[in-house]
């Protein structure tokens, strides 16, 4: 800018000496002179302009050079801010931690780098149930066998590691009151994200959002409303046996495997008794939720990394088609039973029935202004009916066939539950007030 200026003030001053001469007579001379200094002038502007060029081009490298020193700063940076992370996330914190473990008293395994004892747990798994079960009341080898090899390896209450996070094992009663006790001080296992596909609602909640869910959910299970699931227990009993008499030959006996029976009963039972529906028409979701369940074991026997779960795999896929499908027939069977409702038609003698009921006395009761946790979204209510779907289940089914087993290998027992039967019930269909009175089978229940 300066060299224009400089540029310019020449300009005027040899102007005003060509004018000079002009007045002077020497007009041949003023006309050399004339385009001697225009050529001196456009040469001098020309220069300015590369000058400034040069400039401008040398200052576009500096801030280039500048940008990139900075960029490369920048990832440096992160690379040691995520380095640290994960040096704190696989070792640092889960040290610190098993030292504090041991410093209160509990022995367990060393922490091994980022599995844990994942692998160990696995190949203990695999021999456990590889071989054939004993038919003895010890079963916990069978069922945990890993908790059987850190307690009797370790005691009673110690730790062990699933990846890098420690798992602590209380069985002293008076530890195990207290933690109950203290839930808002004690929380629940974070688990694989993926895994709350599987078990979603009240088993997973916490604080403020777990004594909402609790508030709703509890007038389901008061002894009142479960005398009248009594006639759907025996319509499903009634039809399996009637089944399994169907099948028996004509000397009165033949070989059958009660599993499967005893895993369509309890199915056919929560079908009745938590949608007012048949097993027929859940099928598919008991179908999915099994083939849930598979996933889920399978992705809880290796290390979890944060953000796995977006990572588009086959089997992420597949358990968020299952969760879908799965929310999609429930959300199904909710909207009938709601329109039901509204047309006066629908009992609330079931549990979706009463879940409905007492969400919508619950939403009701909450003013504009209460402080109340209000009631329960239509999604939250999906996720209640998934944890209904798959917590009776398994369980009973498996407890009904030790049960069977048991009482197979003591016949004597078994004799003194069936004349128990006969002597309360007689030929007559089963009762709630009856129940009580069946002391033995009470006692096989709670053994």
């Amino acid at each position: 800018m300066m060299c224009f200026k400089e540029t310019v003030t020449i300009s005027c001053s040899c102007s005003c000496v060509a004018r000079k001469l002009r007045d002077l007579g020497c007009h041949e001379f003023v006309e050399g002179w004339s385009q001697s200094h225009l050529s001196y002038s456009l040469h001098i502007v020309s220069l300015s302009f590369q000058l400034a060029n040069s400039l401008s081009l040398s200052l576009s490298m500096e801030l280039n050079r500048f940008a990139a020193a900075a960029a490369a700063v920048v990832v440096v940076v992160v690379v040691i801010w995520l380095g640290w992370r994960v040096l704190n996330w696989v070792w640092l914190t889960p040290k610190k931690l098993e030292r504090c473990l041991r410093k209160q008293g509990l022995s367990g395994s060393s922490y091994r780098l980022l599995f844990g004892d994942l692998k160990d747990s696995t190949k203990i798994t695999k021999e456990a149930i590889s071989s054939p079960i004993s038919f003895s009341q010890d079963i916990v080898p069978r069922v945990v066998p890993y908790t059987h090899y850190s307690v009797t390896n370790y005691g009673k209450n110690s730790f062990t590691w699933i990846g890098p996070k420690p798992r602590v094992t209380i069985t002293d009663p008076e530890l195990v009151k207290e933690i109950l006790s203290k839930n808002f001080n004690f929380k629940k296992v974070k688990i694989n994200p993926l895994a709350r596909l599987l078990v979603p609602g009240l088993a997973t909640y916490e604080d403020e959002q777990w004594v909402k869910h609790r508030k709703i959910i509890n007038p389901a299970f008061h002894m009142e409303k479960l005398k009248h699931m009594l006639p759907a227990f025996d319509s499903s009993c009634s039809e399996m046996i009637s089944k399994w008499e169907n099948m028996v030959s004509m000397q009165g006996f033949c070989e059958l495997d009660v599993w499967p029976s005893l895993q369509t009963l309890t199915s056919d039972v929560i079908s009745r008794t938590a949608f007012g529906s048949s097993y027929e028409e859940g099928r598919r979701i008991f179908q999915l939720q099994a083939e849930l369940a598979e996933h889920t074991i399978q992705i809880l026997s290796s290390v979890y990394i944060p953000g796995w779960r977006f990572v588009p795999t086959k089997r992420n896929r597949r358990m968020k088609e299952i969760d879908n499908e799965a929310k999609a027939s429930l959300r199904a069977i909710i909207n009938r039973r709601l329109q039901a409702m509204k047309a006066g038609e629908s009992s609330n003698e079931d549990l979706l029935g009463i879940l409905l009921e007492s969400n919508l006395r619950e939403d009701q009761g909450n003013g504009i202004n209460s402080k109340s946790v209000g009631s329960m979204s239509i999604d939250e209510v999906i996720e209640e009916c998934k944890l209904f779907y798959l917590a009776g289940q398994e369980t009973t089914s498996v407890l009904l066939v030790w049960t069977m087993v048991l009482l197979s290998r003591y016949p004597h027992w078994q004799q003194r539950a069936r004349e128990e039967v006969l002597q309360v019930f007689g030929n007559n269909r089963p009762y709630f007030d009856g129940l009580n009175h069946l002391k033995v089978v009470s006692n096989y229940d709670f053994e």
